[in-house]
């Protein structure tokens, strides 16, 4: 008798879970294809950008290490 208690607050905690996680998808408000687009190009040239310092910067420690050594 427990146990068909357990299963039914089990279910019901269950859907409960689902129904909110369906009320906040609802939420979810989706960018149009303009801001979209400008936000996607600042994260890839964001990206690269810090790609580029990364390596410039690489290239400056490794030839201050070979100056150095040598």
């Amino acid at each position: 008798m427990e146990n068909k208690k357990k299963d039914a607050d089990s279910k019901s905690g269950k859907d409960s879970w689902f129904k909110n996680m369906k009320a906040e998808f609802k939420k979810i408000v989706w960018p149009d294809r303009k801001s979209l687009i400008r936000q996607s190009v600042a994260v890839i040239a964001s990206a690269v950008g810090l790609g580029f310092i990364i390596a410039l910067l690489d290239m400056i420690i490794r030839f201050g290490f070979g100056f150095i050594i040598k």
